[in-house]
């Protein structure tokens, strides 16, 4: 079995989200930071053997006393991010144990995830080498600029790129090393750059991207319809009490 390492992206500057005390990846989500409910569905595969948490170095000290039990419970790296999201990956890949074969990136604040997801991904890469989760853009899209339409773009064939995107190690170092300057928005980005083929799998459009406080406000009510475990039982001690959310299942 593959062995893999899941790195959270938690190091961006939530510009966009518009809170002044904390950024998104900080915020509670029904009771449960963001970035907590982000890396939850990694905790119990047996193909993870390695957590790593980015965070903006002005965060750094403070992160690691405000979630120290949770760090130390479910046995949490966490590394120093750099200037762009693709400097603070590469400061992760730094890290990695020996062991690795494969790397998940994770958004921090994509806290909507469901482990089936993640399992159907990673059964995708550990097969092609690279696989990232999509969903189909199903809107009318149009390209604009100044505040008017300059074109029609035809929706047929597009796809909005999710995380985690799961790598083969090897490829994912290699994507790096021919980098140069080039910023990517995402690592797959790195992985077609290089010529290597990026399987899709399709997922829900509910893993959604917390960018705004509208984002985080639909999340809140996205939540109640994510599909559920069956088991009852907490993932771990920090996990809040959901346990009404199953009484009519």
């Amino acid at each position: 079995m593959p062995t893999v390492a899941v790195i959270l992206a938690a190091a961006g500057k939530s510009s966009r989200f518009a809170d002044k005390h904390r950024k998104k990846p900080f915020v509670e989500l029904s009771g449960k930071a963001i970035w907590l409910r982000a890396i939850e569905p990694f905790m119990d595969l047996q193909d993870v053997k390695q957590l790593i948490v980015v965070v903006d170095p002005e965060d750094l000290e403070w992160f690691k006393e405000k979630y120290r039990p949770n760090l130390a419970f479910m046995n949490i790296d966490v590394v120093a991010g750099g200037a762009e999201r693709a400097d603070s990956v590469g400061n992760a890949l730094q890290q990695l144990k020996s062991e690795i074969d494969f790397v998940a990136i994770h958004d921090a604040a994509r806290p909507l995830l469901v482990k089936q997801w993640v399992e159907d991904i990673f059964q995708v890469a550990f097969q092609s080498g690279a696989a990232i989760p999509a969903s189909r853009i199903v809107s009318t899209v149009k390209k604009g600029m100044n505040g008017v339409i300059t074109e029609t773009v035809p929706r047929e064939n597009l796809w909005a790129a999710q995380t985690p995107q799961v790598f083969k190690r090897d490829l994912l170092e290699q994507a790096y090393q021919n980098r140069g300057l080039f910023q990517p928005t995402d690592e797959a980005q790195l992985i077609e750059k290089i010529g290597h083929v990026v399987s899709i799998v399709e997922c829900s459009p509910l893993n959604l991207k917390i960018t705004t406080q509208d984002d985080l406000r639909m999340a809140q009510a996205l939540l109640q319809v994510l599909p559920k475990p069956k088991s009852l039982a907490p993932l771990h001690p920090f996990a809040a009490d959901n346990s009404h959310l199953f009484e009519n299942l």
